[in-house]
């Protein structure tokens, strides 16, 4: 039996600890890119409206993460437990690193 997911009271509580499940480098990279890439195929989407850029986006955007978490974290993605503010915090970190607040 999964242990229960705690409970955080507001998004910056659970920031803290979504920051300290990114703390290796090249995972961060991995979901900096995989955001990236997920920004631009719903980009594609709302310029084609073509639906498979959808399923791309969430490949890319859950592939790279999954993937970072799994290998270089060892640790499980919070999208498990928490996933809305598991895709705020993506989103939040992306921003971070993108103005340099977060070290890419």
């Amino acid at each position: 039996m999964s242990d229960p997911a705690p409970c955080y009271r507001n998004f910056a509580e659970f920031y803290v600890f979504y920051l300290s499940e990114h703390a290796n480098r090249t995972a961060r990279r991995l979901h900096f890119v995989g955001t990236s890439l997920a920004l631009l195929c719903l980009l594609e989407l709302v310029m084609t409206a073509d639906f498979s850029w959808l399923i791309l986006a969430l490949v890319f955007g859950y592939g790279f993460a999954w993937f970072a978490h799994f290998q270089f974290e060892k640790n499980r993605p919070a999208t498990f437990k928490h996933p809305l503010y598991s895709l705020m915090g993506d989103g939040r970190m992306f921003w971070e690193m993108l103005i340099g607040k977060i070290a890419f």
